[in-house]
């Protein structure tokens, strides 16, 4: 089964410097019947402006991964961490047991456009920890970029899940597997996509119960990020 998430569904913030989009509920936007789907809790699309950010703020318990679509976002945490994450990277923070960390557009000219992604770690009381990787950015197919174990060379999630990244372009196919009892949740950040004949643009999100394996065929240049979730 697969249920579709629309774009325009999502919830919406608007703070001038920030326009964010929620796939689940966050903040000030609260909806009982988007709370999260299994380990996943939070999907945001964030456009930042020129100079815009989040300030030094806390967090526990929660693996929280950046990925960047356009433009580059400065990190530092209080970890003594100071990195910009560029499009083709992937980073994971650990909050674990507390950090602190800050996020900001490092351009003082071009937005940055990014998903800020949460996961529920598998235990509480993590040592806090950091990790960036890059990946091809013009890689075809799929590709892992986070997993458990860190296979392949992906960021470790504290978390049964397996995060892949889907560079498709116009014509091309790629297929998934799920074994049984996985589920998963696809969000599409680029493009446009057919997945098991279900049509899905940039911005959409579809959460895939009882389906043994996934078919994307792209439209036109497309991509997407796959949650294979325990």
């Amino acid at each position: 089964m697969i249920t579709v998430r629309r774009s325009e569904e999502r919830g919406h913030a608007e703070r001038g410097w920030l326009d964010s989009r929620h796939t689940f509920s966050f903040a000030e936007y609260y909806d009982p019947r988007h709370m999260g789907f299994r380990s996943l809790r939070v999907i945001n699309e964030d456009r930042i402006a020129p100079g815009g950010g989040f300030g030094t703020h806390p967090h526990r318990d929660m693996e929280i991964v950046t990925y960047v679509l356009e433009g580059a976002l400065q990190h530092q945490d209080s970890l003594g961490t100071s990195s910009v994450i560029r499009p083709g990277e992937v980073q994971r923070m650990s909050a674990g047991t507390g950090i602190l960390h800050s996020e900001y557009n490092a351009s003082d000219r071009e937005p940055v456009h990014l998903l800020q992604i949460w996961l529920l770690p598998e235990r509480t009381g993590l040592q806090p920890g950091y990790e960036q990787k890059s990946f091809a950015e013009g890689s075809r197919g799929l590709r892992l970029v986070g997993s458990r174990d860190g296979r392949e060379g992906a960021v470790t999630i504290h978390q049964d899940v397996e995060l892949y990244r889907a560079a498709l372009p116009a014509g091309e196919e790629a297929t998934h597997a799920l074994a049984n009892e996985r589920y998963a949740w696809v969000q599409v950040t680029r493009g446009s996509v057919r997945l098991n004949g279900l049509d899905l643009r940039a911005g959409d999100g579809a959460e895939v119960s009882n389906e043994t394996a996934l078919t994307f065929a792209a439209h036109e240049d497309a991509e997407l990020l796959l949650f294979d979730l325990g």
